[in-house]
């Protein structure tokens, strides 16, 4: 079986910086004078792991985990500080809701633009626009700037998108925690057509009985290294008796 996604030691660093606020005018040029403190945050460190084509795997972890890091170094929207990531595939990614969307344009205009970001051409979108549209179900909506939509309708129409450009790898953020119950179903319908097409899903969630539901295999990421790789029963089982107690196992 092919690899799909593997991560060789990999780290992510960011570099935050800390300045002391001013709160009187007189401050002000010391606080000019006085260079800015930046401090490293590891947000990832020595993560290794392979996914196969095919497989469904989820990434569970407390906020500051290193899970949305993860994805986005598999989406090459940022680079590894160590370490290599080596991908196989065309990317599906919905990382962050309205992500690649313009607040200003319309919801049609977004489709062409978020498309075009995921590689596909006017032809193309021209082709799959019908089917997108009704997929979303944002109806009279399409028409109105991105920036009136609530946050459900923004993680309706960004999937809609990634579900119709056929991905080989879909990377799912936390999407289907956003929204009603039914755009959820209809997701979830859609990502095990997806896994019945032999495709590749790398699923962020804090829902272990999603989690169950939807992947074999799970990565339990904690403060930024893998705590644990195996069986999704298995992983979110020790996963959920720690956030039940505090206790890692």
């Amino acid at each position: 079986m092919a690899t799909a996604i593997r991560f060789e030691n990999v780290g992510k660093r960011f570099l935050v910086r800390h300045q002391r606020p001013f709160l009187a005018r007189e401050l002000l040029r010391s606080v000019l004078q006085r260079p800015s403190q930046k401090n490293e945050f590891w947000a990832l460190r020595n993560v290794s792991f392979e996914i196969q084509a095919g497989e469904s795997v989820a990434i569970l972890g407390t906020n500051g985990s290193g899970k949305s890091t993860t994805l986005a170094l598999v989406a090459q929207t940022t680079p590894p500080t160590e370490g290599t990531v080596t991908v196989h595939g065309r990317l599906g990614p919905l990382l962050e809701l309205g992500a690649g969307f313009h607040p200003d344009l319309t919801g049609y205009e977004n489709v062409y633009l978020n498309a075009a970001l995921l590689g596909l051409s006017r032809r193309q979108v021209d082709a799959l626009l019908g089917k997108i549209v009704d997929y979303s179900g944002i109806g009279d909506f399409i028409d109105a700037p991105i920036q009136t939509y609530s946050t459900g309708m923004k993680a309706r129409l960004g999937f809609a998108v990634v579900a119709h450009i056929d991905p080989d790898i879909l990377l799912l953020d936390e999407v289907l925690s956003v929204g009603d119950g039914q755009f959820a179903h209809k997701c979830e319908a859609t990502i095990k057509q997806f896994q019945a097409a032999g495709k590749t899903l790398c699923f962020v969630s804090h829902s272990p009985s999603q989690v169950m539901a939807l992947c074999s295999r799970a990565i339990w990421l904690h403060q930024g290294r893998l705590h644990q790789d195996g069986a999704a029963t298995e992983v979110c089982t020790n996963y959920q008796r720690f956030m039940d107690t505090g206790e890692v196992a």
